[in-house]
């Protein structure tokens, strides 16, 4: 995607921001985000302005009319792969940005080969079987890699119910865990919005050398 500014411009844009050693650090980043719905076409966006350098992009599915009240796509997405919309959106933010994109459905039998260079991951996955399986295949496979979890942001309860929580060394837990859409019956843009922020800052806090204790 042709930019206005040079890659050069664009990093003294961040730099003047962050500093040079946090941006230096961004850059060199790499974040795989399994899921592009609500949460993860957020998580994206949010990563892509803050600088992050490398994403790998990871979901099966098309964007649907009935995805648009949540997730961060437009009309002129639906039909479009969820990969490949929301690589044009990163894009549009740093076009200079390294956009890997996996269209496919994750199992047991292909997660170690999807996620055989990814250390930092963002799990956004829908279902909650699909984000117990990730978390437990990948603490299994990847002693190396650090996940960064959404669980209970449905409905309208209160924004600050939402939480970020280290379950384990390894994996980080974002949201109230207990509203889902069997309870609630249904997700707002704002609340889900709220969860992808945390997993977004926390991943910003791990890349950074900030990791809770």
């Amino acid at each position: 995607m042709k930019s206005l500014f040079t890659e050069q411009e664009l990093d003294n844009m961040l730099t003047e921001r962050h500093g040079k050693e946090v941006m230096d650090k961004l850059k060199t980043a790499r974040v795989a985000i399994a899921g592009l719905g609500g949460l993860g076409s957020h998580i994206g966006i949010f990563l892509a302005r803050v600088g992050v350098g490398t994403f790998h992009l990871i979901d099966f599915d098309q964007v649907e009319g009935t995805n648009i009240h949540r997730q961060n796509y437009g009309l002129e997405d639906i039909g479009k792969n969820k990969t490949e919309a929301l690589k044009e959106e990163i894009l549009r933010i740093n076009p200079y940005a390294a956009v890997i994109t996996t269209n496919q459905k994750i199992t047991r039998e292909n997660i170690g080969e999807v996620f055989k260079e990814e250390t930092h991951i963002c799990e956004a996955f829908d279902r909650a079987e699909a984000k117990a399986m990730l978390i437990e295949e990948l603490l299994t496979l990847r002693s190396d890699s650090v996940i960064v979890a959404g669980s209970g942001m449905a409905g309208i309860s209160s924004g600050n119910q939402i939480v970020t929580t280290q379950k384990l060394k390894r994996l980080y837990l974002c949201g109230d865990e207990v509203n889902g859409v069997e309870e609630c019956g249904s997700f707002f843009a704002t609340r889900v919005a709220i969860c992808a922020g945390h997993q977004a800052h926390m991943m910003l806090r791990l890349l950074l050398g900030k990791e809770d204790k």
